[in-house]
Formats: structure tokens, sequence, C-alpha cells
């Protein structure tokens, strides 16, 4: 079990890096760090994650709860213990679960580091997705459908945001991942680890999912909810749609994400 600090002041220095968690969040301001939040995202932190963990900031209510867990914070991270009050005001909003912990970013990963190199592969690319809780949620997919890797381009919002890793459920801790450049960069990525590359949409002149055989690797390119990929980007890959109702031609594109990788999984056996 860690040794417990106690915190009785929010202006303790200690925990800076949990001061104005939201304000942080939008402006990236964690300096290299990252937030994790819940008892869910704390025990992949702990007991999976590939990122080394800084700090732990708890409400003191939740020591019982979490007994088991705590046994497993690696030896010499400091394991901070306020009342609720303290860690609310340190936060900057009322923390109901309790449950906070702070992690390293490291060095960014190519996307030649995470995609596999043979073999049967599936990666997901994800291009100008900017809102938290699509990236997560399509994190949450790829890990449950088998996706290797995940790449995203710089346009698109940090996996590693707050919201995001919750959303998840904390598979952005262990889902390979890398992030930079653009669109065209995450197809030409792919293609050069042998992926076809897939360009999910709505257009008619697409194919249709269920008609196609599945590649030994593949990479299922997504678009931003809304206005999708632009005609260039799907020009340069294979154009996939999946088939609905008439009138009806779009899911969210954290849904079109699993509905492909399901597929995909399925097919696979």
């Amino acid at each position: 079990m860690p040794d417990f600090i106690p915190i009785q002041s929010a202006d303790d220095p200690r925990v800076e890096a949990y001061v104005a968690i939201r304000e942080r969040d939008l402006t990236g301001g964690h300096g290299g760090r990252f937030i994790v939040e819940g008892k869910v995202t704390l025990e992949t932190l702990l007991r999976r994650s590939r990122f080394p963990v800084e700090s732990l900031f708890l409400c003191q209510t939740r020591l019982g709860p979490l007994r088991d867990r705590l046994t497993e914070v690696p030896h010499g991270v400091p394991v901070y213990v306020a009342p609720q009050g303290v860690m609310d005001a340190v936060a900057g909003f009322a923390m109901h679960r309790g449950v906070l912990a702070c992690g390293r970013k490291g060095e960014a990963a190519l996307p030649a580091d995470v995609l596999s190199r043979d073999g049967p592969s599936t990666a997901l690319l994800l291009s100008e997705l900017s809102n938290h809780d699509n990236v997560g949620a399509c994190f949450r997919n790829a890990a449950a459908f088998g996706a290797g890797a995940v790449l995203l381009d710089a346009a698109s919002c940090d996996p590693l945001y707050r919201k995001s890793i919750r959303v998840s459920s904390g598979a952005a801790l262990w889902l390979p991942f890398s992030q930079g450049g653009t669109g065209d960069d995450l197809i030409a990525a792919a293609e050069t680890a042998g992926h076809e590359v897939w360009a999910l949409t709505p257009r008619r002149d697409a194919e249709p999912l269920p008609s196609l055989k599945i590649p030994e690797r593949v990479a299922l390119l997504m678009g931003a909810e809304g206005p999708g990929l632009p005609a260039d980007m799907i020009g340069r890959a294979r154009p996939v749609r999946i088939p609905m109702t008439e009138g009806f031609d779009s899911v969210n594109v954290a849904t079109a994400a699993a509905i492909a990788l399901a597929h995909v999984f399925a097919a696979r056996g």
C-alpha cells in the first residue's frame, strides 16, 4: 500500500497538475501530462497503460473502495488525499467521482511505430475529428473489434484529453496510436504498411460494405461529423458506404466506425 499524502489547501503546490482541469484541457496546458478521471480509467492506467503514472489525487472518502486498486500503484508514485471541498477547489468543479490521476505522455509515436508490419491487420484512421466524445468512442470501438492501431491527423483532438479517455473506457491508454500530419498522410502511412484504405462515405456511388471481401490488411478512414471526408481524400482510397434505409444516409462517426470495424472483425472469425 502506498503512503498517502494529505492535502489540506487548494494552494498546495504538490497538486499543481490538477488545478483548473477543464481550462487546461481546453488549452492543452498540462505540459506533457494528461489527467485520468474515475475508477475504471484509473484501473486501466495502473494495470495496462503504456504511459507512466506521475501521481494520484483522491478524495479521502474513496480510500476504502479503492483499497485493492491502490496496492497496484507503482513504488514511489505519490498518492495525494484531500477532503471533498479541497479537491473540488483544486479541480475547479465538483469532483463527484473523487478519483484523479496524472500520467506522462512521453515521446509521440510515429505511424510506423504503431502499425503492424505483417499478418492480418485492422487500423482505424481519424481525420479532422474535433469532438472528444467521438474520438473516445472510436477508440473504444477500435479496442472492442480488434483494431491494432489508431492514426489521427493533427486536426483531430487529443485522445488523451480527459473526457476522451473516459469515453474510450480507458482504451486510449493502451491501444497504440499516432497523431500528426494530414488525412492524406494517414492514407500514405497505412498504404506504406501494406493496408488497403477504405474511405467510409455516404456517397451513393460507393461500394456497399457487406458486398466487399475483407483484405488481410485494411485501414478504415473516417471523416469529421457533418462534412465527412473531402472528395480528393475519398478519391485516394476505396469509397465504401454502410447501407441504410431510404432517405437516411448517415450516422454518428463513432457508430459508423463501430459498424465497419464489427463487420471486419466478424468476417475474420
